[in-house]
């Protein structure tokens, strides 16, 4: 692994978080009293295997895996072995509601791991309250999933950053390294996660937008929206969104002879867009990560892309190391804990707790304080990668 380190400061980015940290009050509190112990620690997982999203799930299946592979090998939890109830919510939000219903009150699990999207984590909060049982979504990005209505939720926990954060970052890597006076935001107008980022976006960036275009989820074709701004005056297409449609506009708008660079969020973030793009598309192209094997965050970084290589045959994506810190941080919070209750009062203390994707200190808001990637693509490989760390 190369281990280049780009800092690139933020320092209003750190001044939100802290202003995010504060005052909020406990929300939702449950009666239930929580999940015992028991001869092992049941772990959930509740995670896109299969459908629209799958990647995100399967790659986040394969980080958890090799975490909770390792952990058992050096003796497990207070020396327990951790015992897996793995179930599949098919992409699908009422799915995800049913499985953590069924993880939290059949299963009696002490945590859970995932979904992978917002929507699902939303659909999954009730239940998991309920049950009084912590989930840690390892790619949740949502705003409001941690606080709704001024208030923090109880249960449930995140060990990548906000959606809001992706925007700033976006803005200020467009204005400053990109040097981006005036851009496109292509943004999917029927996903929340896409919506957040992009009003971040709007909210953080000095430039001009000279257009901003919508699509929706499952749209293929996107040619009418390129040739509208294919001969407007600009630097940069801003597109928040996921790589299954994100891909397809990277394609035709390469395929148009749209040269500038193309920016986007840890929606990006999986071989599936460079696939959707062509690689020979996938260049000029950037995007915000949680994980870059190009970037050793922790001492941790270097052992476990040789691990999950040697185990799976391939690098980790971004998913995968977050979903592997998730493993680790519900671990961590296990130790002494005999109820599922006690293990999140320990997550909602958790600090400086190395992962790899860098160090992790949870806030008042039940987000995690750490730093973000950016990657760059040329010919659908990662040409670089520069740590971003509000300071």
């Amino acid at each position: 692994m190369k281990n280049k380190k780009f800092a690139l400061a933020i320092a209003t980015f750190a001044s939100a978080a802290l202003l995010a940290a504060c005052g909020a009050a406990p929300a939702g509190n449950t009666s239930s009293a929580g999940n015992e112990v028991g001869d092992t620690i049941k772990f959930g997982y509740n995670l896109e295997l299969s459908g629209a999203v799958a990647a995100y799930g399967q790659a986040e299946k394969n980080g958890a895996d090799l975490a909770v592979e390792e952990i058992n090998a050096t003796g497990g939890i207070d020396g327990k072995k951790i015992e897996v109830v793995s179930k599949d919510n098919k992409s699908d939000n009422s799915e995800s509601a049913t499985v953590s219903t069924n993880l939290g009150t059949e299963e009696k699990v002490m945590a859970i791991i995932g979904p992978a999207t917002s929507g699902a984590v939303a659909a999954a909060t009730p239940s998991v309250t309920q049950a009084g049982v912590p989930l840690i979504t390892p790619s949740g990005t949502q705003d409001d999933l941690t606080v709704k209505d001024g208030k923090v939720e109880e249960f449930i926990f995140r060990s990548t950053f906000q959606d809001s954060f992706q925007g700033q970052v976006l803005a200020s890597y467009a204005s400053k390294t990109l040097s981006a006076k005036k851009v496109i935001l292509y943004s999917d107008n029927s996903s929340d996660y896409a919506k957040g980022i992009a009003k971040a976006f709007k909210e953080a960036y000095k430039g001009e937008i000279v257009v901003e275009e919508t699509y929706q989820s499952g749209d293929k074709d996107f040619q009418a929206a390129l040739t509208k701004v294919k001969d407007k005056d600009f630097d940069a297409i801003v597109i928040p969104g996921y790589y299954t449609e994100a891909g397809l506009i990277t394609k035709q708008a390469r395929e148009m002879g749209i040269d500038k660079p193309i920016l986007g969020p840890d929606g990006f973030a999986d071989s599936k867009f460079i696939e959707g793009a062509g690689e020979k598309n996938a260049t000029n192209v950037y995007y915000v990560s949680g994980y870059s094997t190009s970037v050793a965050l922790s001492d941790k970084a270097t052992a476990f892309v040789a691990a999950y290589t040697k185990k799976y045959g391939e690098e980790p994506n971004m998913f995968a190391a977050l979903a592997y810190d998730a493993v680790y941080m519900a671990a961590d919070a296990a130790k002494d804990a005999k109820t599922s209750k006690d293990l999140a009062a320990n997550l909602a203390k958790l600090t400086d707790f190395e992962g790899v994707t860098g160090s992790i200190s949870i806030d008042e808001n039940h987000n995690p304080v750490k730093s973000a990637i950016m990657v760059k693509l040329e010919n659908g490989k990662e040409a670089s990668a520069e740590a971003v760390k509000p300071e």
